[in-house]
């Protein structure tokens, strides 16, 4: 039986992406959050708990994300997990990665888009075409939900 190591994580970007470049291409650091929530079982609350997962994508992927992607933006990523280890000061450090293969947007609104929604629901379809148009650098058609015919 082979080894296994598979992360798959659907959360939001917490900070935009930061691109390097080094002699070896690009790499793209991403701060990702997902949440979980529970009732507590004596308290009968509401639990929440936010973790924090780093996030590195290599090669031309890397550049093409960095311009698409900002904080907040909701992405499902697939990759393994990677640990490092490095000493400083006498004491031993370790840290771990998900080395990204896939990142998939997933068209759910960013935290940003739903303070525009408040004021105009039309906005949020608006801003997003916005950016999509910003990236692409060029227009893009719009799609309203009274467009389509189902």
């Amino acid at each position: 039986m082979s080894d296994l190591n598979r992360v798959i994580l659907m959360g939001h970007l917490g900070a935009d992406p930061e691109l390097r470049t080094t002699e070896g291409g690009a790499v793209l650091k991403l701060r990702l959050a997902t949440n979980e929530a529970w009732v507590d079982k004596t308290s009968k609350e509401l639990q929440e708990r936010v973790e924090w997962h780093d996030v590195t994508i290599f090669g031309a992927r890397a550049e093409g994300l960095a311009r698409i992607l900002h904080k907040g933006d909701c992405v499902v990523v697939e990759g393994g997990l990677r640990t490092s280890s490095w000493e400083k000061d006498g004491i031993k450090r370790y840290r771990t990665e998900v080395v990204a293969r896939e990142v998939c947007l997933t068209g759910k609104r960013s935290p940003r888009d739903l303070a525009t929604s408040d004021t105009d629901p039309d906005a949020v379809t608006a801003a997003a075409r916005t950016r999509r148009t910003k990236a692409n650098g060029a227009s893009a058609p719009a799609v309203l939900s009274q467009d389509i015919p189902f």
